[in-house]
């Protein structure tokens, strides 16, 4: 097993927590909030606005957490290998990651066209109205499931990451190694 990792830890862990909590905020308080601004000519405008903020500290979270995916990765792959179960793990976080990742980026991208689209009548965020045009209507019932879909995918990554911890436990590792070795 690898010696203390702090560092790559941290950088996991938080860019995580930033990933999950910032997308999860987003869409209960920035999403929501904008359905509260008076003209529905500005709601999606304001929430566009608000993403458009977030984005470079999202950005940050997303480097610290692959930076310390990697790391974590690099320095436990004998661990992973050798222990009953932590690869199973790593593959199905690793592929929740890269899923994570490309619904992000597909929201983001859609957020943008979204913002372009500005200003045009909206319900909220999310929410067409009957004004609103066919592009950014298209948008928004793409960011509607999206919204929901990137903090689920991270909230299951933060468990994920947890059962790794607790894989992590000496006694864990050697019961997994030793159920590795035997027939």
């Amino acid at each position: 097993m690898a010696g203390r990792q702090l560092l790559t830890r941290s950088l996991h862990d938080i860019g995580l927590a930033a990933w999950f909590g910032g997308s999860l905020m987003g869409a209960v308080g920035l999403n929501g909030a904008a359905a509260a601004v008076r003209d529905p000519h500005d709601r999606a405008r304001v929430a566009a606005a608000g993403w458009a903020k977030w984005a470079p500290v999202q950005g940050v979270a997303l480097a610290a957490h692959l930076v310390g995916d990697v790391a974590l990765l690099v320095r436990n792959s004998g661990r992973v290998v050798a222990q009953q179960g932590a690869g199973a793990n790593t593959v199905v976080k690793t592929t929740l990651t890269v899923a994570a990742l490309g619904v992000t980026f597909w929201s983001g991208a859609e957020g943008a066209r979204l913002g372009k689209e500005t200003p045009t009548p909206a319900a909220g965020a999310t929410e067409p109205a009957g004004g609103t045009d066919d592009s950014a209507a298209s948008a928004q019932r793409r960011l509607k499931v999206l919204q929901w879909t990137i903090p689920a995918l991270t909230g299951v990554l933060l468990v994920l990451t947890s059962q790794q911890g607790e894989q992590q436990k000496p006694r864990q590792i050697a019961a997994g190694v030793v159920k590795n070795l035997l027939p």
